[in-house]
């Protein structure tokens, strides 16, 4: 085997791993979105779970995107590690569909493929369709790779080193070792069985049954990209690629010991279903996978409990009033496209809880004059501050990495979203640097000017609390038009307490220093109901815009 055949095998490869990962990235940017909300929504059990695994898998043809996605929902806490069980085994059957796919030797079917891919992504003004003709290259280049492989293979035969090497190859343990060494350098189970698949239908193995020792080390190494995934992440996303690791340990155990004692009825049955060589490596892929999440999908409880001894401890928890620190993003969390923009969610959520809080501590301290309340106003507001700067630079980090089409068109929204949420912080500070002057100079309040700001304050709440439900998605259904009502309502409830304010100042019930202040925190008031309604409005608009790119 020359230099020419080797450039010739590594060439096939490199195109091999091209089109399965432009496969892949184009399928989860074309549906990224669409994918995470099946993961999210059918996954309340370990069946139904599984069932969405297999076909997640088998769509973005690749078991680790899937498991590593797996792991940044856990991490985000989208999904529990029981639910995380299920996907993670029927992603083991999926991942064997490109190895059935490679199989049927549809290479000759290449050009046509790469053909329609390039006409979709060139002359198509809509970015879906251009996003899916990227997948459908990849498919192309994929089968392309094969082709090339699978020539340079054919002189293989030729080279008597290559046939000696291959014949000594009879030890079991030997053979899962190299499938898994392979599979954890390449980070694809696919691409390792498909080269096996290849050189199985040009005869180059002394004993074929030697393959299914391969697959066995296929299916330990290919648990390489969600443990390296989860390395960043919390204890749970750890655990969540443990138990790929775990099932596949436990799973290659209990097919070793099978095969040791019935290697050849084990064989002759996978090849009483296989036409040919490569279709028996396949087939094997499959059986051994499907039977595996047979014996172990009944005892997924238990591994998830094995994975708290193997990775004990808890995290140390930020709580959501936890000063310059990010919770859901940053440097030490897990970031992965499919979740990084509900991340960023999560964040300005928390962001606009500490600023509605704020909020009422100013007001708090406006009327008791309170000295811990006034400092802890300002401490806070130096908080949202930072968060207000760190997930704008988070925003800007994503919206220039490869997100799904409906999570980029909407993520300009959540830039405005962030600017109002820290204009409420200043609001907040305003208020209590009021506070600050009205105890200074010793400044009084009437009851009724305390009730009016109280009832306005109640309001600008509601819908603070309204426009919190909108960032997480929860039922958004008919909330703008109450928005906007409640936002008018706040509007009339200010221009009727500035003129009972303006009839306490004629009647002199109030000083004109303590009406300049309360005119001040009513105007202040009704500028927060209009970034509450302002922050409403970006999200649903985002959402809006998702839906018409979808349609």
């Amino acid at each position: 085997m020359g230099i020419k055949e080797v450039l010739t095998l590594a060439g096939g490869l490199g195109l091999f791993l091209l089109g399965m990962t432009q496969m892949s990235d184009g399928i989860e940017k074309a549906a990224g979105a669409k994918l995470r909300g099946i993961l999210e929504l059918f996954t309340t059990n370990r069946v139904m779970g599984m069932i969405v695994g297999v076909i997640f898998t088998g769509v973005i043809q690749s078991s680790s995107a899937c498991t590593a996605m797996v792991v940044s929902f856990v991490n985000s806490g989208l999904m529990n590690l029981y639910q995380a069980a299920g996907v993670i085994f029927g992603a083991n059957i999926g991942t064997t569909i490109t190895g059935q796919l490679v199989s049927f030797n549809l290479s000759k079917y290449a050009p046509i493929i790469l053909l329609v891919g390039v006409v979709a992504t060139m002359f198509s003004k809509n970015q879906t369709v251009k996003k899916l003709g990227d997948v459908v290259i990849g498919f192309g280049v994929l089968f392309m790779g094969i082709s090339t492989m699978s020539s340079a293979m054919e002189s293989m035969k030729e080279s008597g080193e290559i046939v000696e090497l291959l014949k000594g190859l009879t030890n079991p343990l030997l053979a899962v070792l190299m499938g898994m060494v392979i599979t954890a350098v390449i980070q694809s189970s696919s691409v390792t069985v498909s080269i096996v698949l290849l050189m199985a239908q040009q005869g180059l193995f002394f004993d074929v049954n030697i393959c299914l020792y391969i697959i066995l080390g296929c299916n330990i190494g290919a648990c390489t990209t969600a443990l390296l995934a989860s390395f960043a992440g919390k204890k749970d996303a750890k655990r969540a690629a443990m138990i790929h690791l775990l099932f596949n340990i436990i799973g290659t155990v209990i097919m070793f010991i099978i095969l040791q004692v019935a290697v050849n009825p084990v064989s002759e049955l996978i090849h009483s279903i296989s036409a040919d060589e490569g279709r028996f490596v396949a087939n094997a892929h499959t059986m051994f996978k499907v039977f595996q999440v047979i014996i172990l999908l009944p005892f997924s409880g238990l591994i998830v409990k094995m994975t708290y001894l193997v990775v004990p401890g808890k995290d140390q928890k930020v709580g959501y009033r936890d000063s310059f620190q990010l919770k859901y993003i940053g440097d030490k969390v897990l970031f992965n496209p499919s979740t990084a923009v509900v991340d960023g969610l999560k964040e300005l959520e928390r962001m606009a809880s500490l600023a509605n809080d704020n909020l009422n501590r100013a007001m708090n301290a406006l009327i008791t004059l309170d000295e811990e309340d006034i400092k802890e106003v300002y401490e806070m507001e130096k908080n949202i501050d930072f968060l207000n700067h760190s997930i704008t630079h988070y925003l800007v980090t994503i919206n220039q990495s490869t997100l799904p089409i409906e999570d980029l068109q909407g993520i300009g929204a959540l830039f405005h979203v962030a600017n109002d949420i820290e204009r409420i912080g200043d609001h907040a500070e305003n208020i209590v640097d009021m506070a600050v002057r009205r105890k200074e100079l010793g400044i009084k309040f009437s009851p009724e000017a305390q009730k009016e700001l109280a009832d306005m304050l109640a309001m600008v709440n509601t819908m603070l609390e309204k426009s919190l439900k909108v960032i997480v998605g929860s039922n958004n259904y008919g909330v703008m038009k109450e928005l906007h009502e409640m936002e008018n309502y706040v509007d009339a409830k200010e221009k009727e307490i500035q003129q009972h304010h303006i009839d306490r100042l004629t009647q002199q019930e109030c000083t004109p220093e303590a009406g300049m202040i309360f005119s001040d925190v009513a105007s202040g008031l009704e500028r927060v109901a209009d970034h509450a309604l302002n922050i409403a409005s970006y999200i649903i608009k985002r959402d809006n815009e998702d839906a018409s790119a979808e349609a």
